[in-house]
């Protein structure tokens, strides 16, 4: 069955589908601008909603989303405010370490970018039974919850810190087809190439993607 809910951000989780991942360090982005984009995208959105319905609304809203996740993704380029601990070889090893491990909750991982203020992360739940989901809207927000809280727990221990190390909420996107699947593929791979990091995707050391999907 699939699962709808909102928080500050829809989230819309089909069983055993394929999902485009976001979460970033907490504190990563200025409270204002993410007041701003809200309050933006909001009123965009309730533009949407006067003039159409149905299909056309459905379509129209799920590009106004891709827009404003463009432009979250810009602001954590950036860099430029709050913290950029997995900037830490140590700390972005880990996170990469116990992605891959999510192999054992019965994920397929088809690729990842750990950034040093967050991870973009690519993943296949047809592998997992609705059966196990254990107090968790979905699969996904099950496996997020696993995820983050172990990086956040290890990653507080090496830094000598308690409190928050996520946001507490990611953006997810379920990917409809094969041709969207390939350009998330192409946009995490390009994410350290687009925040002037490295010059070529294969020489940023926390990046992955499947064989199946190298472009």
């Amino acid at each position: 069955m699939t699962v709808i809910y909102r928080r500050n951000l829809p989230h819309v989780h089909p069983p055993r589908a394929t999902f485009f991942v976001t979460f970033r360090l907490a504190g990563s982005l200025p409270q204002e601008v993410v007041e701003h984009l809200r309050e933006e995208q909001q009123e965009e959105e309730r533009r949407l909603q006067e003039r159409l319905s149905g299909a056309a609304l459905r379509q129209e809203r799920y590009k106004l989303h891709k827009k404003f996740f463009g432009r979250y993704d810009d602001w954590l380029d950036q860099m430029a405010h709050g913290p950029t601990w997995l900037n830490d070889p140590a700390l972005a090893e880990m996170v990469a370490q116990e992605i891959r491990r999510l192999d054992e909750v019965q994920c397929d991982i088809i690729a990842y970018c750990v950034m040093p203020n967050h991870v973009h992360l690519l993943l296949d739940l047809h592998r997992f039974p609705e059966g196990e989901i254990r107090g968790h809207p979905s699969a996904l927000s099950q496996v997020l919850h696993l995820l983050k809280g172990r990086t956040a727990r290890y990653a507080n221990q090496l830094l000598g810190r308690s409190g928050a190390f996520w946001q507490r909420e990611s953006y997810d996107h379920f990917v409809r087809d094969s041709k969207e699947l390939e350009r998330i593929v192409r946009y995490i791979l390009d994410n350290p190439v687009k925040a002037g990091l490295v010059e070529n995707w294969q020489d940023w050391p926390y990046t992955y993607v499947a064989q199946d999907f190298i472009p």
